[in-house]
Protein backbone atom coordinates (compact mmCIF):
# COMPACT_ATOMS: atom_id res chain seq x y z
CA UNK A 1 0.00 0.00 0.00
CA UNK A 2 1.40 3.31 -0.46
CA UNK A 3 1.75 5.36 2.81
CA UNK A 4 0.20 8.58 1.32
CA UNK A 5 -2.75 7.11 0.51
CA UNK A 6 -2.98 5.20 3.93
CA UNK A 7 -2.50 7.95 5.65
CA UNK A 8 -4.97 10.09 3.97
CA UNK A 9 -7.56 7.65 4.15
CA UNK A 10 -7.01 7.74 8.27
CA UNK A 11 -6.91 11.22 8.46
CA UNK A 12 -8.13 13.00 5.56
CA UNK A 13 -7.30 16.50 4.97
CA UNK A 14 -5.29 18.60 6.36
CA UNK A 15 -4.65 22.62 6.15
CA UNK A 16 -7.32 24.99 4.97
CA UNK A 17 -9.06 25.19 0.87
CA UNK A 18 -10.85 28.08 -0.52
CA UNK A 19 -14.51 26.68 -0.65
CA UNK A 20 -16.68 27.09 -3.67
CA UNK A 21 -20.18 28.43 -3.74
CA UNK A 22 -22.44 24.96 -3.34
CA UNK A 23 -23.33 24.37 -6.57
CA UNK A 24 -25.98 21.15 -6.50
CA UNK A 25 -29.52 21.74 -5.02
CA UNK A 26 -29.30 17.97 -3.46
CA UNK A 27 -26.49 18.92 -1.12
CA UNK A 28 -26.52 21.09 1.98
CA UNK A 29 -24.38 23.76 2.79
CA UNK A 30 -22.36 21.67 5.64
CA UNK A 31 -22.32 18.73 3.35
CA UNK A 32 -20.90 20.03 0.73
CA UNK A 33 -17.94 22.16 2.71
CA UNK A 34 -16.68 18.27 4.01
CA UNK A 35 -17.24 17.14 0.54
CA UNK A 36 -15.05 19.27 -1.37
CA UNK A 37 -12.52 19.96 1.58
CA UNK A 38 -11.77 16.32 1.66
CA UNK A 39 -11.89 15.92 -2.35
CA UNK A 40 -9.80 19.23 -2.79
CA UNK A 41 -7.60 17.16 -0.29
CA UNK A 42 -7.01 14.01 -2.35
CA UNK A 43 -5.58 16.09 -5.29
CA UNK A 44 -2.22 15.84 -3.34
CA UNK A 45 -1.95 12.12 -4.03
CA UNK A 46 -0.77 10.98 -7.30
CA UNK A 47 -3.80 9.22 -8.31
CA UNK A 48 -6.13 11.64 -8.16
CA UNK A 49 -5.08 14.34 -9.83
CA UNK A 50 -7.25 16.39 -11.90
CA UNK A 51 -9.99 14.35 -10.29
CA UNK A 52 -11.27 18.09 -8.20
CA UNK A 53 -11.46 19.36 -12.01
CA UNK A 54 -13.63 16.35 -12.90
CA UNK A 55 -16.05 16.40 -10.06
CA UNK A 56 -16.64 20.12 -10.02
CA UNK A 57 -17.66 20.37 -14.12
CA UNK A 58 -19.98 16.98 -13.21
CA UNK A 59 -21.06 17.60 -9.93
CA UNK A 60 -24.81 16.09 -10.80
CA UNK A 61 -23.20 13.00 -12.44
CA UNK A 62 -21.91 11.96 -8.29
CA UNK A 63 -26.06 12.70 -7.11
CA UNK A 64 -26.30 8.64 -8.14
CA UNK A 65 -23.54 7.67 -5.81
CA UNK A 66 -24.56 10.35 -3.09
CA UNK A 67 -28.26 8.64 -3.09
CA UNK A 68 -27.45 5.04 -3.68
CA UNK A 69 -28.33 2.14 -1.02
CA UNK A 70 -25.56 0.35 -2.19
CA UNK A 71 -23.31 3.57 -2.77
CA UNK A 72 -19.55 1.72 -1.99
CA UNK A 73 -20.35 -0.25 -4.86
CA UNK A 74 -21.87 1.94 -7.48
CA UNK A 75 -19.39 3.00 -10.40
CA UNK A 76 -18.14 6.35 -10.38
CA UNK A 77 -18.49 8.88 -13.15
CA UNK A 78 -16.63 8.93 -16.13
CA UNK A 79 -12.90 7.89 -17.30
CA UNK A 80 -12.07 7.44 -13.11
CA UNK A 81 -13.90 4.51 -12.75
CA UNK A 82 -11.28 2.97 -14.75
CA UNK A 83 -8.32 5.11 -13.38
CA UNK A 84 -9.17 4.19 -9.89
CA UNK A 85 -8.44 1.42 -7.84
CA UNK A 86 -10.71 -0.03 -5.14
CA UNK A 87 -8.98 1.48 -2.73
CA UNK A 88 -8.78 4.69 -4.59
CA UNK A 89 -12.41 4.60 -4.55
CA UNK A 90 -12.67 3.98 -0.83
CA UNK A 91 -10.62 7.45 -0.32
CA UNK A 92 -13.70 8.92 -2.76
CA UNK A 93 -16.19 7.05 -0.90
CA UNK A 94 -15.22 8.56 2.28
CA UNK A 95 -15.52 12.05 1.13
CA UNK A 96 -19.16 11.38 -0.58
CA UNK A 97 -20.65 8.39 1.48
CA UNK A 98 -18.92 8.02 4.66
CA UNK A 99 -21.38 5.72 5.91
CA UNK A 100 -20.29 2.86 3.63
CA UNK A 101 -16.73 3.26 4.53
CA UNK A 102 -17.18 0.08 6.58
CA UNK A 103 -18.75 -2.74 3.87
CA UNK A 104 -16.71 -1.04 1.40
CA UNK A 105 -13.73 -2.10 3.47
CA UNK A 106 -14.93 -5.33 3.95
CA UNK A 107 -15.45 -6.03 0.68
CA UNK A 108 -11.55 -4.81 -0.27
CA UNK A 109 -10.03 -7.34 2.61
CA UNK A 110 -12.35 -9.74 1.02
CA UNK A 111 -10.92 -9.42 -2.48
CA UNK A 112 -7.32 -8.98 -1.24
CA UNK A 113 -6.89 -11.83 1.31
CA UNK A 114 -10.33 -13.62 1.36
CA UNK A 115 -13.61 -13.55 2.45
CA UNK A 116 -12.70 -15.37 5.43
CA UNK A 117 -11.01 -12.79 7.10
CA UNK A 118 -13.72 -10.69 7.26
CA UNK A 119 -16.43 -13.53 8.57
CA UNK A 120 -16.99 -13.68 12.27
CA UNK A 121 -15.91 -16.78 13.37
CA UNK A 122 -18.49 -19.64 14.47
CA UNK A 123 -18.05 -19.93 18.67
CA UNK A 124 -17.57 -23.34 19.63
CA UNK A 125 -16.92 -24.47 23.06
CA UNK A 126 -15.68 -26.96 22.13
CA UNK A 127 -12.30 -24.81 20.30
CA UNK A 128 -12.09 -23.12 23.55
CA UNK A 129 -12.03 -25.59 26.00
CA UNK A 130 -8.80 -27.39 23.46
CA UNK A 131 -6.93 -23.85 24.15
CA UNK A 132 -7.34 -23.55 28.00
CA UNK A 133 -5.72 -25.30 30.54
CA UNK A 134 -6.21 -26.02 34.60
CA UNK A 135 -4.31 -22.34 34.77
CA UNK A 136 -6.31 -20.60 32.73
CA UNK A 137 -10.35 -19.85 33.31
CA UNK A 138 -13.03 -19.28 30.21
CA UNK A 139 -14.94 -16.37 30.31
CA UNK A 140 -18.46 -15.88 28.62
CA UNK A 141 -18.51 -12.30 28.23
CA UNK A 142 -22.34 -11.54 28.06
CA UNK A 143 -24.62 -9.31 26.28
CA UNK A 144 -28.25 -8.11 26.40
CA UNK A 145 -30.06 -11.30 25.56
CA UNK A 146 -26.99 -13.77 25.30
CA UNK A 147 -27.34 -17.00 27.61
CA UNK A 148 -24.26 -19.39 27.02
CA UNK A 149 -25.21 -21.57 29.92
CA UNK A 150 -27.60 -23.86 28.33
CA UNK A 151 -25.02 -24.64 25.45
CA UNK A 152 -22.35 -25.02 28.26
CA UNK A 153 -24.32 -27.51 30.18
CA UNK A 154 -24.91 -29.61 27.14
CA UNK A 155 -21.17 -29.63 26.20
CA UNK A 156 -20.40 -30.54 29.92
CA UNK A 157 -23.01 -33.56 29.26
CA UNK A 158 -20.75 -34.50 26.31
CA UNK A 159 -17.37 -34.24 28.34
CA UNK A 160 -19.32 -36.07 30.68
CA UNK A 161 -18.58 -33.68 33.43
CA UNK A 162 -22.51 -32.79 34.34
CA UNK A 163 -21.79 -35.02 37.68
CA UNK A 164 -18.64 -33.26 38.38
CA UNK A 165 -19.48 -29.95 37.89
CA UNK A 166 -20.88 -26.92 40.61
CA UNK A 167 -22.46 -23.95 39.36
CA UNK A 168 -23.14 -20.73 41.14
CA UNK A 169 -24.41 -17.09 40.26
CA UNK A 170 -22.48 -14.80 42.13
CA UNK A 171 -24.34 -11.95 44.01
CA UNK A 172 -24.20 -10.88 47.56
CA UNK A 173 -22.82 -13.59 50.52
CA UNK A 174 -21.89 -15.69 47.78
CA UNK A 175 -18.22 -15.44 47.43
CA UNK A 176 -17.35 -18.56 49.95
CA UNK A 177 -19.64 -21.16 48.50
CA UNK A 178 -17.44 -20.14 45.34
CA UNK A 179 -13.95 -20.13 47.11
CA UNK A 180 -15.14 -23.73 48.43
CA UNK A 181 -15.88 -25.09 45.20
CA UNK A 182 -13.36 -24.04 43.57
CA UNK A 183 -10.96 -25.33 46.17
CA UNK A 184 -12.56 -28.53 46.14
CA UNK A 185 -12.64 -29.28 42.26
CA UNK A 186 -8.93 -28.64 42.29
CA UNK A 187 -8.71 -31.49 43.97
CA UNK A 188 -10.88 -33.67 42.47
CA UNK A 189 -10.86 -32.41 38.62
CA UNK A 190 -13.78 -31.04 38.72
CA UNK A 191 -15.51 -27.52 37.19
CA UNK A 192 -16.66 -24.75 38.19
CA UNK A 193 -19.38 -22.31 36.77
CA UNK A 194 -19.42 -19.34 38.63
CA UNK A 195 -21.94 -16.80 36.73
CA UNK A 196 -22.60 -13.64 36.77
CA UNK A 197 -19.42 -12.11 38.12
CA UNK A 198 -20.13 -8.10 37.14
CA UNK A 199 -22.99 -8.58 40.56
CA UNK A 200 -20.25 -9.89 43.34
CA UNK A 201 -17.76 -6.32 42.00
CA UNK A 202 -16.22 -6.56 45.73
CA UNK A 203 -15.45 -10.52 45.71
CA UNK A 204 -13.80 -9.94 42.26
CA UNK A 205 -9.85 -9.15 44.09
CA UNK A 206 -10.21 -12.53 45.92
CA UNK A 207 -11.10 -14.30 42.60
CA UNK A 208 -8.19 -12.67 41.17
CA UNK A 209 -5.81 -14.11 43.92
CA UNK A 210 -7.39 -17.75 44.05
CA UNK A 211 -6.79 -17.58 40.18
CA UNK A 212 -3.25 -16.33 40.77
CA UNK A 213 -1.99 -19.44 42.82
CA UNK A 214 -3.56 -21.51 39.96
CA UNK A 215 -0.32 -23.54 38.56
CA UNK A 216 0.34 -27.13 36.79
CA UNK A 217 -0.05 -29.38 40.16
CA UNK A 218 -4.01 -28.66 40.18
CA UNK A 219 -5.85 -31.55 38.82
CA UNK A 220 -5.65 -31.56 34.84
CA UNK A 221 -9.77 -31.92 34.50
CA UNK A 222 -10.16 -28.74 36.67
CA UNK A 223 -11.75 -26.13 34.88
CA UNK A 224 -13.06 -22.41 35.88
CA UNK A 225 -15.77 -21.01 33.87
CA UNK A 226 -16.83 -17.61 34.23
CA UNK A 227 -19.76 -15.74 33.05
CA UNK A 228 -20.10 -11.59 33.16
CA UNK A 229 -20.99 -8.48 31.24
CA UNK A 230 -18.55 -6.13 30.34
CA UNK A 231 -17.22 -4.61 33.50
CA UNK A 232 -14.55 -2.11 34.12
CA UNK A 233 -14.46 -3.78 37.41
CA UNK A 234 -13.50 -6.99 35.92
CA UNK A 235 -9.78 -8.21 36.94
CA UNK A 236 -7.34 -7.63 34.04
CA UNK A 237 -5.08 -10.67 35.37
CA UNK A 238 -7.75 -12.87 34.72
CA UNK A 239 -8.67 -11.91 31.85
Amino acid sequence: MDPHEWRYFLAGPSGESHLPPNPTTWLTDSTWQTMYEEVHGAESLKCFEGFEKFFLANIDDFKTIFDAVNAHETPIPGEWNEKLNEFHKMIFLKAIRPDKCVPAIQNWVSLKIGQKFIDPPTFSIDKAYKDSGVTIPLIFVLSPGSDPVSAFLRYAEEMGMSKKLESISLGKGMGDRAKAFIEDAKVRGGWVLLQNCHLSISWMPEMERLCEEFDENIHRDFRLWLTSMASPEFPVSVL
